[in-house]
């Protein structure tokens, strides 16, 4: 499919343009051309300076993209930030930059957001609260928050969307899909990062970020998994006053998970703090499967009465029981040096990949075996699940969104944890949830639920078997059995034929301007005739721009 032929609208000419520029600044103007939006650019009569910054030669290609997505947007950042959650398809060194990305971006003034808001609240803002601050306690790309005052005197944090982000929002995730399509088809080199599957979680967990009643919704649902859990701390959310694009939660007056000298200085307990923080995303992945997938320090606060509090489920993650008993087998693998058992859950995990799965198992004990007779204490679980995902880059095996995104969340805890705790032990914290997991797997009732769904499927299965069957051999009766096969490679090489056969086409029409050109000159030179000579002449500039443009596709096209 030609560029063109994916544009939709007039209207993403512009932005289309503006994310041109920005590739081609930071040194990815090959990629530009090799997915033809160049060329789509330049039908629909925009100038495009293929011409890289110099300032940025020196940068790996790793700083250079996650320059192009700050310079790109709060779409962009936000993409970059998913992207850090998957570690099955970066590398680490990736993976960090990614995780350098930041949304803080100058707040809005109070006169603009406060229209909108009080159109969303049904009356201003002065009325519906006792007081607003309207200097924001912090400021994102997507939104903003504001300490407020409910009439009762109890302290609350408004959170109001950016007027018009979401039209902003959703005309670039109508160009990155199919950005993201037509790379994945004409780029074989990143056809392993399976873009369009990225693309796709990240539409889906964006527009779940800009909806606050869904954000709202996941944090009463984890709040009521932790309801006889008195460690845990979830704001809670004043429904009176919260929409799709406000949202009013209380007020949590506490130690961020940064500051380490406010944790001294309240005579916290770091240690502790750590198991408890640990214990709680455990139980949330490993039990209930709905979790906070981005447990950052900036998301993280602690009381002053050891509680741990919290905050932001813009992003979360969800396991089905199947996947939470794969992952407790996973884990616990790891921990108890089976690698028989790691080896079986990343095979189940790959699905119909073709991979040398005597290989792969190879590596997985050996990888197993480098940590066999070393302390519990002395176990490092992300270490170790970051050379599971290594493994997993090296055979192009790719996990689902849920299961990347529960890695990431691992690996964050585990280095939180050791911020907290340099000695931090997470393997111990870890194991009596994973043994708990593997009994709920293996108990009696949970296998005769195993077998009576796999008896359900089979069932079906044989159900519908013979009206298949009936179809096809009725249809190859008539005649009408048709076998559709697509591939990409054929229509890129339909498309590399086409662009052959123009230029031929047009040297054949050079080589005819040429010829008749002499012709009609060399009549001249017998009789004299003004339009004979005019005739002549334009042959062979026409002769001339044809033949410059041909050189002009083949040097731009590089072969």
């Amino acid at each position: 499919m030609a560029m063109w032929d994916t544009l939709g609208t007039v209207r993403d000419l512009g932005r289309l343009q503006e994310i041109a520029a920005v590739l081609v600044r930071f040194g990815f103007g090959d990629l530009v051309r090799r997915i033809g939006l160049a060329d789509a650019l330049e039908r629909a009569g925009k100038l495009l300076h293929l011409r890289r910054s110099e300032q940025h030669a020196r940068l790996s290609s790793a700083q250079r993209v996650r320059l192009a997505l700050e310079a790109l947007g709060p779409t962009f950042i936000k993409l970059g930030q998913v992207l850090a959650t998957r570690v099955d398809l970066f590398a680490p060194e990736w993976i960090a930059e990614f995780s350098r990305l930041q949304s803080d971006v100058p707040a809005l003034p109070w006169a603009e957001i406060e229209a909108p808001l009080s159109a969303a609240l049904g009356q201003p803002p002065q009325q519906a609260f006792a007081h607003v601050e309207q200097q924001p306690m912090a400021a994102g790309s997507l939104a903003q928050a504001h300490r407020a005052w409910l009439h009762d005197g109890s302290a609350v944090v408004l959170k109001v969307r950016r007027p018009g982000i979401g039209e902003v929002v959703e005309a670039d995730l109508r160009l990155l899909a199919r950005l993201a399509d037509i790379v994945d088809a004409r780029v074989p080199d990143l056809a392993r990062y399976h873009l369009p599957e990225v693309v796709a979680q990240f539409a889906t967990s964006l527009r779940r970020e800009l909806d606050f009643v869904a954000e709202c919704r996941s944090a009463e649902r984890i709040a009521a998994n932790f309801a006889d859990h008195p460690g845990l701390v979830i704001p809670r959310v004043h429904w009176e006053w919260t929409r799709a694009s406000v949202a009013v939660q209380e007020y949590i007056d506490g130690v961020a998970g940064s500051d380490l000298a406010g944790m001294q200085a309240a005579g916290l307990d770091r240690r502790q703090l750590a198991r408890l923080g640990a214990g709680i995303v455990l139980k949330m992945v490993l039990e209930d499967g709905l979790f906070h997938a981005d447990p950052h320090p900036g998301n993280l606060f602690f009381l002053r009465d050891g509680r741990l509090a919290l905050i932001d489920f813009g992003m979360v993650g969800r396991l089905s029981q199947q996947r939470r008993g794969e992952v407790a087998v996973l884990l616990h693998g790891l921990a108890t040096q089976r690698p028989s058992a790691v080896s079986e859950v990343l095979l189940d995990w790959a699905g119909g990949v073709e991979v040398d799965e005597s290989a792969l198992v190879q590596d997985i004990a050996a990888l197993v075996d480098t940590y066999r007779g070393v302390a519990l204490k002395d176990l490092r679980v992300g270490s170790m699940l970051a050379e599971i995902t290594g493994l997993l880059r090296h055979y192009g095996l790719t996990l689902p969104p849920d299961l990347a995104l529960m890695i990431k969340t691992f690996l964050t805890l585990d280095g939180v944890g050791r911020q907290l705790d340099p000695d931090f032990d997470m393997a111990s914290v870890a194991r009596p949830f994973l043994e708990r997991a593997i009994a709920r797997r293996y108990a009696p009732g949970a296998l005769w639920q195993r077998g009576r769904d796999h008896a359900d499927n089979w069932m079906d299965l044989a159900g519908t078997l013979p009206r298949d069957a009936r179809q096809i051999l009725q249809a190859t009766r008539r005649g009408r059995l048709q076998l559709r096969i697509e591939t990409r490679a054929m229509d890129r090489f339909g498309d590399q034929v086409q662009r052959a056969a123009n230029r031929l086409v047009v040297g054949l029409i050079t080589a005819a301007l040429v010829v008749g050109s002499s012709i009609v000159m060399h009549s001249v030179g017998s009789h004299s005739s003004g339009w004979l000579l005019a005739l002549g002449v334009a042959g062979f500039v026409s002769a001339a721009l044809c033949g410059v443009w041909i050189v002009y596709a083949i040097w731009r096209s590089g072969r």
